[in-house]
C-alpha cells in the first residue's frame, strides 16, 4: 500500500517536473489540427475550417496553462483536450461522414484518460472518473458510428479513392502516434519510479542496519552477520569492546562530548578492521567487532584498537580528553553456539574492567 502511495506521488512530482511531455503532446496534436485545418480549408468544408480554429485556440490556451507551472490547473489541460477531441470527432463524422477515420481519435483518449487521472487526482474519484470518462468515450465512438448510418454526411465529398485512403491513414497514423506517445511516457514514469523506490528502498534498508550516531552496524545487522557466517560454518572471533568510565564522561562533560568519544572511537574500530571483519554498537558504549580474521590477527586488532584509543585526543567546544577502551576477544570454531561465544567475549571484557581496564583479554591471557 505504502508503494502505490509513493508511485502516486513520484507520478504527480512528475507532472511538474517533466511538463515538457504534455507540452509534446499539446504541440503535436495542435499541428494535426493545423494541417486538418489546412486540409478543410483546401475541401472548402467551410465548418470543420471554423472548428479547426477553435481547436488550435484550445491547444494555445492549454499551452499557456502548462507554462504558467500551475499544477492544478493541469487538470483543466485533460479536460479541454478530452472534449475537444469528442466535439471535433462528432462534428468530422456529421459534416464528412464516418469513413475519413476522424473518430478515431477518441480511442486514444481511455488510456490518456486513466494515465492524467491517476497522476492529478486524488482517493478513489480518479478512479471513478477515469472509468466514467471512459465510457463516455466508448459510447462516443459508437455513437458516431451510429449516427454516420442514419445520417449522410452534410458535406458529401466527392473525392478519389487514393485521396479517401490517404485521408483515412493519415488520421489512423495520427491515432496510433498519439497512443504511443501516452504508452511511452506511461512507460518512461514506471522506469523512473521504479528506480527512485529501489533508492528509497536502499536508503531505508541502511537507516535500518546503520546506527546514526556513531554510523556503525546496528544490533539487527550483526544479527543478520552471525546468520551468515553460522551458516557458511567458518571459524570467526568476536571482540566486545566497552568504553572505560563513559559514565563519569557523559557527567562530567556533558552528552555531546560523549557523543564524540563515541563516534571517534567507532571510527578508530573501522579504521583497523576495515574488510576484516564487521563492527556494531552493541548498546550505550558497548562495541561488537565480528572479525573474520584468525585468531591470533584478531587479537593483534584489537590490541591496535587499545592502543589508538589510548593515544587519542578527544576534542569538544575547546575541551580536551584521554579515553581508554578495555576488549574481550573470544574465537567461534563452526558448530558451537553463537551465544556462548558472546558470553565469552563479555567475560573477557568483564574481567578486564576487574583488573584495572584498559586492557585486552583473549583466550591467551584470560586466566
Amino acid at each position: 500500500m505504502k508503494n502505490m502511495k509513493d508511485i502516486r506521488q513520484t507520478l504527480r512530482e512528475q507532472v511538474s517536473s517533466d511538463r515538457f511531455k504534455y507540452k509534446l503532446i499539446i504541440y503535436s496534436i495542435t499541428m494535426v489540427h493545423v494541417v486538418l485545418l489546412v486540409l478543410f480549408n483546401f475541401l472548402h468544408i467551410w465548418p470543420m475550417v471554423v472548428v479547426n480554429i477553435g481547436s488550435v485556440a484550445v491547444y494555445m490556451k492549454c499551452i499557456g496553462i502548462i507554462k504558467s507551472g500551475e499544477e492544478h490547473e493541469m487538470i483543466k489541460v485533460f479536460y479541454m483536450t478530452y472534449w475537444e477531441i469528442i466535439i471535433h470527432s462528432f462534428i468530422a463524422t456529421i459534416c464528412v461522414g464516418w469513413w475519413f477515420g476522424f473518430p478515431q481519435y477518441i480511442i486514444g483518449l481511455i488510456p490518456f484518460g486513466y494515465y492524467m487521472c491517476a497522476t492529478l487526482l486524488e482517493g478513489k474519484r480518479r478512479y471513478m472518473i477515469a472509468t466514467a470518462l471512459g465510457l463516455i468515450a466508448a459510447l462516443s465512438f459508437i455513437a458516431c458510428r451510429s449516427l454516420s448510418l442514419f445520417a449522410g454526411a452534410i458535406f458529401p465529398l466527392e473525392l478519389p479513392v487514393a485521396a479517401e485512403l490517404l485521408i483515412y491513414i493519415f488520421n489512423s497514423v495520427c491515432n496510433f502516434v498519439f497512443l504511443f506517445m501516452v504508452t511511452v511516457i506511461f512507460v518512461w514514469d514506471m522506469q523512473r519510479i521504479t528506480l527512485q523506490l529501489r533508492s528509497q528502498n536502499v536508503a531505508l534498508d541502511t537507516m535500518a542496519s546503520i546506527d546514526p550516531l556513531t554510523g556503525l552496524y546496528n544490533r539487527r545487522s550483526m544479527q543478520d552477520f552471525f546468520y551468515r557466517v553460522l551458516k557458511a560454518e567458518i571459524d570467526f572471533s568476536l571482540i566486545m569492546c566497552d568504553i572505560d568510565n563513559f559514565k563519569r564522561v557523559n557527567d562530567s562533560y556533558g552528552h555531546d562530548f560523549g557523543d564524540v568519544v563515541l563516534k571517534e572511537i567507532a571510527h578508530i574500530a573501522q579504521q583497523q578492521m576495515k574488510d576484516k571483519g564487521y563492527v556494531c554498537r552493541w548498546g550505550g558504549e558497548e562495541i561488537l567487532i565480528l572479525s573474520t580474521d584468525s585468531l591470533d590477527h584478531t587479537c593483534e586488532a584489537a590490541e591496535r584498537i587499545r592502543h589508538d584509543v589510548e593515544e587519542h585526543v578527544f576534542r569538544c567546544r575547546g575541551k580536551e580528553l584521554h579515553c581508554t577502551l578495555t576488549l574481550g576477544v573470544a574465537g567461534h570454531r563452526a558448530g558451537t553456539i553463537i551465544e556462548d561465544t558472546i558470553k565469552h567475549a563479555d567475560n573477557r571484557l568483564y574481567h578486564g574492567k576487574q583488573n584495572g581496564k584498559n586492557l585486552v583479554v583473549t583466550p591467551y591471557n584470560s586466566q
